[in-house]
């Protein structure tokens, strides 16, 4: 099946979160937070949006009892999804899987999927999904807050633990 062509939506897109971005919550420049909802009555909450996220997909699924969400799949996007509360019924190409609080479950490209709620307890998922390839590490690690140079995190030793 040939891409097709989403110009115009990826500029759209961008506009619409540089938006966000510039009315996300800020603790100081560059950096937006936001508390996740567990109790609010929509599916999502939008962390993508609410936070000023660009270069990747973020929202906060819930799914009440017996509640599921449409099939559907993405044509470039990967998507993760960590299951922090309850237990989610993943049906991949119509099989389904149980996945318990604290997995997660990698879901590439191309493939059918749909999110269930089968249990009789609200059930949290947080979805991350992304389409660019990943470019390796590109981190740097600092000894100390003064340091203006750093050096590769592996290059650097971890800190003492807290007294």
């Amino acid at each position: 099946m040939p891409e097709p062509d989403l110009d115009h939506v990826r500029d759209a897109m961008r506009a619409h979160d540089r938006a966000a971005r510039d009315d996300a919550p800020a603790l100081e420049d560059g950096v937006s937070v936001v508390a996740l909802d567990a109790d609010g009555e929509d599916r999502f909450q939008r962390l993508r949006r609410d936070l000023g996220v660009t270069t990747f997909g973020l929202n906060l699924i819930r799914l009440r009892p017996r509640q599921q969400g449409r099939i559907h799949r993405h044509q470039r996007q990967e998507e993760v999804y960590a299951v922090l509360e309850g237990t989610l019924t993943l049906e991949v190409e119509g099989e389904p899987r149980e996945l318990p609080e604290g997995t997660l479950a990698r879901v590439a490209p191309g493939i059918r999927r749909r999110l269930s709620n089968r249990g009789d307890a609200p059930l949290l998922v947080l979805a991350i999904g992304g389409a660019e390839p990943h470019e390796g590490r590109d981190a740097e690690a600092f000894t100390a807050w003064e340091d203006e140079t750093g050096a590769a995190p592996q290059d650097v030793p971890l800190p003492p633990d807290l007294p």
